[in-house]
């Protein structure tokens, strides 16, 4: 039991990063150690996304809830210009020369904003498809004390997406994750969210892909209180999706919601208070 304890908890936060990870976060940390940090973070992971990011980057306001905001966005592997473009928009860079997946792009992300001193963490996609105007609705939660992660629902609000296998995709899953962790989801896997940067190295991030559910999952049952809030999603104006199709899609989404899922309910934390019960 000790040796599968530290095992998880060589898993969490900085302890779970890899050494490319390390050494792109010494060069970050290198870069930017003159400008100063911010309460809040917005973290952005971008693939090939040239044509769209600087316009997302320039979109998050200076200020969300009263907390300033400053952009880190963390390039996985580009063969663009997408870290050039962001850097020339405001944001901080973190040019991975290796393309790892948007979860491990957001896990080193998470670093870099909690060694910058970030007390709370959003995270909004390269694509555009978020609404800037909704950061504040989804921060409210947060600063009222009421919860440690907030995510946008697109059922609650709204989508333009006409994709039914997608949308279909979305209620299923929720309703799946809704019944695993007891508590009512409607929308599994929404780009915006926010949450104390704390809980980013509190749960265990292993997934390369398809973070969002892992994340939710993650902390929802290490007992952080979630919300959720509307937020309209848009049809992505330039690039292409990253995504694979709707079979493929769901089925490796199902492994990351069941994997996470019994992951943490074999957590060695849990275990030991199913024994003394």
């Amino acid at each position: 039991m000790a040796q599968v304890a530290e095992a998880a908890a060589d898993r969490r936060g900085a302890a779970g990063l890899t050494a490319l990870d390390l050494s792109q976060a010494a060069l970050f940390e290198k870069k930017y150690s003159e400008r100063p940090g911010t309460p809040l973070a917005v973290v952005i992971a971008a693939y090939n996304e040239e044509a769209i990011v600087a316009s997302v980057v320039k979109a998050v306001p200076s200020q969300v809830g009263g907390l300033a905001t400053e952009v880190i966005v963390v390039v996985d592997g580009a063969s663009d210009n997408s870290a050039e473009a962001a850097e020339e928009a405001g944001a901080m860079v973190c040019d991975v020369p290796t393309n790892r997946g948007q979860g491990a792009a957001l896990r080193l992300g998470y670093h870099l904003a909690r060694e910058r001193g970030a007390k709370y963490i959003m995270t909004t996609d390269a694509d555009g498809q978020y609404e800037a105007s909704d950061m504040e609705r989804v921060m409210s939660p947060l600063l009222a004390g009421e919860a440690e992660f907030v995510s946008g629902s697109r059922r609650l609000g709204s989508t333009t997406s006409k994709d039914a296998a997608r949308n279909t995709g979305v209620v299923v899953f929720a309703a799946i994750i809704t019944l695993l962790i007891h508590h009512r989801v409607t929308d599994p896997a929404c780009g915006l969210r926010a949450m104390t940067a704390d809980l980013t190295s509190s749960v265990v991030l292993d997934q390369p892909q398809y973070q969002a559910s892992e994340l939710l999952i993650g902390a929802s049952m290490a007992g952080y209180r979630l919300q959720e809030v509307p937020i309209a999603m848009k049809a992505r104006r330039e690039g292409k999706s990253k995504k694979a199709g709707n079979f493929v899609y769901g089925l490796r989404f199902c492994s990351v919601v069941l994997g996470t899922w019994w992951r943490e309910r074999r957590a060695p934390w849990r275990l030991a208070k199913t024994q003394r019960s």
